[in-house]
């Protein structure tokens, strides 16, 4: 329905080959013919044939700025006024994947609009005053300065809530906080995990394993501390703003390995025992392809980790099906207790039934579920028109 109609996908930004940049991939599989817009690019060839399918993203002005590329977030202000320059008179359905800015591109009235949602910009609202703390900026000159443009950011982002004809959320979590901070509805399709790329394996291995980039709200400081204490041995998968700090408080049974893809990361988490998730997240596609190895996880019991996985609470006996263990606190103890309860209980946990669980959240069933959802949000929209 869609193959001939001239198409927009609106993304952030592309500067890691992450879980946005993989719906971005997933949509554009769909039908192909989308052309791309985006704050900044800096995707490698191979990651950017596999995203764009051979249509280069038109990049903004951001980009030019002086180290623009690499420190793009130093022109949060900026982002407003980026997206809002890209013209896209000529498209009649524009999809936005947006966890900051993507959303307020500017459309007309006799074009379609179609916003899927990672997440509402989490620092200018639920992560605002964590954000200020954790980065320094909660006093003084610089933090008047931050929350000031904070301030700014949210009242835009609020006005352009009515510019997406539709919403879709990427968990039930996220469309509960479009619904607070938007009043908008918006429609749950689980974001794609690309779980036929992950196995079970019979080799397990003494250590547990975690993977995310290294910013602050994921927490991996949190986890490393645990292990400082715990003892076991831990594996962190992932790069970003916070290495340098993970990796100065790491003790000797903690053992960093960078950004990993592929087959590298695939074998690291099939032979883990466990996988430790201590953030409070929109979704959470690592836990997922954790699970697709067959591997539990020990989550905190809060956002999207609700929805991916099913977990047991420390001092149950309900292990039927389970794929987890749930703390209730970002604390040390809480974690401790969780980890205790897992070692005690670790063979109760059936490898098969994870994996099964982790299948719900397929690259495929996204594709099908979200094919299916804006041809039929189009077809209605063309009717609608036609009737007015």
């Amino acid at each position: 329905m869609l193959g001939s109609v001239k198409k927009a996908l609106i993304h952030d930004w592309y500067t890691q080959y992450r879980g946005g940049e993989r719906c971005v991939e997933a949509i554009t599989g769909i039908w192909k013919t989308f052309d791309h817009y985006t704050l900044v690019n800096t995707l490698n060839e191979q990651e950017s044939k596999e995203v764009f399918k051979g249509h280069m993203p038109t990049t903004s002005f951001i980009e030019k700025l002086p180290f623009g590329k690499r420190k793009y977030r130093n022109y949060l202000p900026l982002f407003p006024l980026a997206i809002e320059q890209f013209d896209l008179n000529e498209y009649e359905v524009i999809i936005s994947s947006s966890s900051c800015v993507a959303k307020g591109v500017l459309t007309r009235a006799d074009q379609l609009h179609i916003s899927y949602v990672h997440s509402p910009v989490r620092y200018a609202w639920d992560l605002y005053h964590q954000y200020l703390h954790e980065s320094g900026l909660d006093k003084g000159f610089k933090g008047m300065i931050a929350k000031y443009f904070l301030y700014k950011l949210r009242i835009w982002d609020f006005i352009t809530a009515n510019r997406p004809d539709f919403y879709i959320a990427n968990s039930k979590y996220v469309a509960n906080r479009i619904k607070k901070i938007y009043n908008k509805e918006a429609k749950v399709i689980y974001p794609p995990v690309d779980v036929s790329k992950f196995q079970i394996s019979n080799i397990r291995e003494d250590y547990y394993v975690t993977c995310s980039s290294l910013v602050a709200y994921k927490k991996i400081d949190l986890i490393v501390k645990v292990f400082n204490i715990f003892k076991k041995k831990l594996v962190i998968i992932g790069d970003g703003p916070e290495y340098k700090k993970i990796k100065r408080i790491s003790g000797p049974n903690v053992q960093l390995l960078g950004f990993l893809d592929g087959d590298k990361k695939r074998e690291v988490l099939q032979k883990a025992k466990a996988f430790v998730f201590a953030a409070d997240e929109d979704f959470g596609i690592a836990p997922v392809e954790a699970q697709a190895c067959g591997i539990p996880v020990i989550a905190f019991a809060k956002g999207g980790a609700l929805e991916t996985i099913k977990g047991i609470y420390v001092g149950r006996d309900d292990f039927e099906e389970k794929t987890g263990v749930y703390f209730e606190k970002q604390t040390e103890i809480s974690i401790i207790r969780a980890l205790e309860f897992f070692e005690k209980h670790e063979t109760k946990f059936n490898s098969n039934s994870i994996r099964k669980h982790a299948e719900r959240f397929s690259k495929e069933r996204f594709q099908e579920e979200f094919r299916e959802t804006v041809e039929e949000l189009y077809s209605n929209w063309k009717k609608d028109k036609e009737i007015i």
